[in-house]
């Protein structure tokens, strides 16, 4: 009798482990709740830069109080603005944002750019310097990813400058050196127009991709360490620039074409290639970039005013367009769209490959629950949610720009030691080609 129980004892207890271990193992593979998941996220913006690729706050301060910091207090809530704006200090801290690329951005209001381009980048570069200068508990200037690093490690936000199409240069090779030195560490080849070197996704196609300049302009900034930035620009264009670049390319502000068709994100055989160049898409978060839906709604309402009146503005047309809208509600984009973009992108060239670009500041059309640079945490959350493991996040919110980087910065050491900087010239002729 003893022997039996004891044995119906031993063969409990083993039960009781059995279960009790299948338990642990359950918990620690399920997401767990929402409060778990925010610490979590938390945790993980503490250990790893998030890494924004994409910010237009310095064009919001030129178009609100032509540059002067003083005129709008950065410290203060910027949401209070009319319109708001995305972006505050405060926010940045609410995000956890490690390390921010302010574009530099300035328009492009015919093709090639004109004349005083180069000056009014300036402008936008030293502004971003001066801003950082006028915090420096919270901002510090970054040139490499270990001044990331660092300045992470200190508990401020890393502060980088990207330049926002080429026509920045005004086709000079010398005003590209000048900008690298000035600070610029990314320059996004084209705008929403084409340059006089290469095709925009949003014009009509002069050179298939790039001309013979623009493909000078890729060379010198691989050795110079300047990371080629292919969001905005045309498939043909990103084609031709992974047929030569010697360094990984990013997407400074793009999403999978797959999932929203709108032609500036990023088509999956151009996502194959960036697999093999070992770049970065940073996803963004801009609205007709990320819902199917509301792209295809856009497209239905520009089509409407067409057949209304030739896109005419007029009041008729206007309460028109305005029962069609009532008639026919606008989309929003949601956070759970962002991360299905992010899926797409892991699913076809893996967790390697993927990096984060709000666009903050620079469009009025964002997500559901992402307004402001204070939701980055949301956004992790979701991916989380997702089963997305403590190390793919890390890569997604930083670790993965960090490689770029180093890979870019390696890559212009061996080239300067090698190669003497380009004395290439624009000729007008290449617009031609």
């Amino acid at each position: 009798m003893m022997k039996r129980t004891v044995t119906a004892g031993i063969i409990g207890l083993a039960a009781l482990i059995s279960v009790s271990t299948a338990s642990m193992v359950a918990a620690a593979a399920a997401p767990g709740t929402d409060g778990d998941l925010q610490r979590r996220a938390r945790r993980l913006l503490r250990e790893v830069p998030l890494i924004d690729g994409h910010n237009d706050t310095p064009w919001q301060y030129r178009k609100r109080v032509s540059l002067r910091i003083n005129d709008l207090d950065f410290g203060a809530d910027l949401s209070e603005l009319e319109p708001p704006m995305h972006t505050d200090l405060a926010r940045l801290r609410e995000g956890g944002v490690g390390a921010q690329f302010w574009s530099v951005f300035i328009p492009i209001p015919q093709r090639g750019g004109r004349p005083g381009d180069a000056r009014t980048v300036i402008e936008q570069i030293d502004f971003v310097k001066r801003l950082v200068d006028r915090y420096p508990d919270d901002l510090e200037l970054a040139l490499t990813a270990d001044d990331i690093e660092r300045i992470h490690r200190a508990g401020r936000i890393a502060s980088l400058i990207g330049m926002e199409g080429g026509h920045s240069i005004e086709d000079s090779l010398a005003v590209l050196r000048a900008t690298y030195e000035l600070g610029a560490r990314y320059m996004t080849i084209a705008h929403v127009k084409n340059t006089r070197w290469a095709d925009s996704a949003t014009d009509d196609a002069e050179f298939d991709g790039l001309a013979d300049f623009g493909r000078e302009v890729i060379r010198e900034m691989n050795r110079l360490g300047m990371i080629v930035d292919l969001s905005h620009v045309s498939p043909a264009t990103m084609h031709d620039t992974l047929d030569i670049t010697a360094a990984p390319v990013i997407f400074s502000h793009s999403s999978a074409f797959a999932v929203c068709r709108h032609v500036r994100n990023v088509p999956d055989d151009v996502l194959r290639r960036v697999r093999t160049n070992g770049g970065v898409v940073m996803i963004t978060f801009l609205g007709y970039y990320v819902s199917e839906d509301l792209r295809t709604w856009d497209v239905r309402r520009r089509a409407e005013r067409d057949a209304i009146a030739g896109g005419q503005d007029t009041p008729a047309v206007n309460r028109l367009m305005a029962d069609w809208e009532r008639a026919n509600p606008k989309p929003r984009a949601t956070i759970a769209q962002v991360a299905d973009h992010i899926d797409h992108v892991r699913a076809l060239i893996g967790v390697d490959h993927i990096g984060l670009g709000g666009d903050y500041d620079g469009t009025s059309s964002l997500p559901e629950g992402m307004q402001d640079v204070s939701t980055y945490p949301a956004l992790i959350v979701e991916l989380l949610r997702r089963g997305y493991s403590d190390d793919d996040v890390k890569k997604i919110i930083g670790l993965n720009v960090l490689r770029v980087m180093r890979d870019v910065e390696t890559t212009a050491a061996t080239l300067q030691a090698s190669t003497e900087p380009s004395e290439a010239l624009f000729i007008e002729a290449d617009s031609a080609d």
